[in-house]
This record gives C-alpha cells, structure tokens and sequence, in this order.
C-alpha cells in the first residue's frame, strides 16, 4: 500500500469522530462520511467538544485546534472515500449490516488499500467475505476514548494477510497507540475480558456486596484502574455492555457472558450511563462525575 495521506472514516455516531480527530492531530487529512447530515453534526460537535476541552487545559493552541477541524471533511457523499488510502467502518449495526457497508466499500475504494473494521465482537472474516479482498480487510478494534487510550487491537481474519496486518500495525503506530497483534475470537482481548468484570461487579452490587461507590473505590484503588468497572460501564454505555455481552454469550455458550439483570433492568429503564447522564452512578453535561 502507497504512503497514507488520507485516512477514511465510515460513521460519525460512536467511534468515528475520535478517529478522525486523532487522525487530523498526526497530520493526515481525514474524511469522515454518515448517511445523514444530523449524525455528521453531531459528529462535528463531539470532535470540537474534545479540541475545546484540550484547548481549557492549555494541551493544544487555538491555532491547533483550527487547523485540526480543517483537515476533517465532514460530508454524506460515500464517494469521497473512493480517494482514501485506507477506509475504516465504525458505523453501528450488526453483521448484515456491516457485510452491506462492506460490499459497497469494495466497490467505491481503490484496489489496494486497506478496509479496516472497528469492531470489539464482531467477526472479521465474515465481514471479510462480502468483499472481493478479503486478504486486505482487518479489524482495527479502538478502545473509548480514542484519543487518549494508548492501545489498538490489529485482528487478523483468517485470510488478512501478513502484508496487509504489518501495513496497518505500522498505520497504528504512526497515530501514536500501540498496536497489538490478535487472531480473530469473539470479544479479542480486550472485550473478552473486560466484560466479565463489569458483569460481575453489577451481580455484586444486585446482590448487596457493596454499594456501586464501594465496589468501584475496591477495584479502582486496588488494582490502580482508572474508573472501577461499573464507571467504566457507564461510560461505554450500559445498552452497549448489554449488546456485547449477549454476543459472547452468544458464541461461546459460557455462563460468565450471561447478562446480569439488573443491567438489563437499567437499559430497559433508559439508565444508559454517561450517555443519558444516569447508569450506575450520574453524570453533568461534561461528563463528570457527580457525588
């Protein structure tokens, strides 16, 4: 694959925004693409809260910030991904859906380059199959939030080839993460392990155990996490947590993956986390935690 210069984002209503912000700050022009024009807004809107919110702490200038918003192209018009060097989905959707986007990506992009998915449960190598390029198509998994968190799981389908998996490693490494090599298995590494915490921290907390606070401060303050797994939930989403946890339990037929009920309970209810202001703990329009 040529030099990259261009980077493609397919979705601006979850991951997407993150990916071309970061993409922008390394210096490559980005081109974020939705199919409505009210999910690109908001899109833009998430990528200027986070430039504003760097701005208050003095980590960029004024004249960064304005430079990173004009190297993203915001636009609706599928084609302009037709002149990326490498094109990552991140839309919301199941595997149909995903294996849709991907045919139409395989029609609209260059031979050459790479189709890469961010995806945390979802198979690569089915999705790969929709394609006329299944050696060039990857799993670039992002973890939340895209811009500070440091690592990126690079999955290998079963016919990504070895070409395609060091071009995108070395693509990760010049966006400043680490990329961590994975072979294809529902969750990865970092969803497949994840999740069972957070899982079992809201059995815990259904049980009686211990307060949300006091099974968060455990775990946080004993194993030095940055949030305990019930934050963390909150701030993945617990609709999302729901979704990935049926999934895996789904594939593997474990118990460890069977969803607990109270987040069921909270997704039916709309307590979706940071997302909603309200999960296991309540948030303010920042996203801070309130007490």
């Amino acid at each position: 694959m040529s030099t990259i210069h261009r980077v493609g984002i397919l979705g601006a209503a979850w991951m997407g925004p993150g990916i071309a912000e970061m993409a922008s700050h390394k210096g490559f022009e980005a081109v974020l693409v939705d199919r409505t024009q009210e999910a690109l807004e908001a899109g833009r809107q998430a990528v200027e809260q986070s430039l504003n919110a760097q701005l208050e702490k003095w980590a960029i200038t004024e004249v960064e910030m304005r430079l990173v918003l004009s190297r993203i192209t915001f636009t609706t018009d599928y084609d302009a991904l037709s002149g990326c060097d490498v094109v990552i989905e991140s839309l919301l959707g199941d595997l149909e859906s995903k294996r849709e986007s991907f045919a139409r990506l395989d029609r609209i992009c260059k031979k050459n380059i790479i189709l890469a998915m961010n995806t945390s449960t979802l198979s690569v190598t089915e999705i790969a199959q929709a394609t006329s390029r299944p050696t060039r198509v990857i799993g670039l998994h992002f973890l939340a939030p895209v811009v500070r968190t440091q690592v990126v799981e690079v999955v290998r389908g079963l016919k990504t080839s070895d070409a395609t998996f060091r071009e995108s490693k070395a693509f990760v490494e010049s966006l400043g993460k680490t990329g961590v090599e994975v072979y294809e298995s529902p969750g990865f590494v970092t969803t497949r392990l994840i999740l069972p915490m957070i899982n079992e921290a809201a059995y815990a907390l259904l049980e009686g155990v211990a307060s949300a606070e006091g099974i968060d401060t455990a775990m946080r303050l004993g194993f030095e996490f940055a949030h305990g797994p019930l934050e963390m939930a909150d701030r993945i989403g617990l609709d999302t947590v729901l979704l990935m946890l049926e999934r895996l339990w789904r594939d593997y037929g474990d118990l460890k993956f069977r969803p607990c009920p109270l987040i069921r309970k909270m997704v039916r209810g709309g307590h979706l986390g940071l997302k909603t202001g309200e999960g296991f703990f309540k948030y303010d329009k920042e996203g801070h935690r309130l007490h």
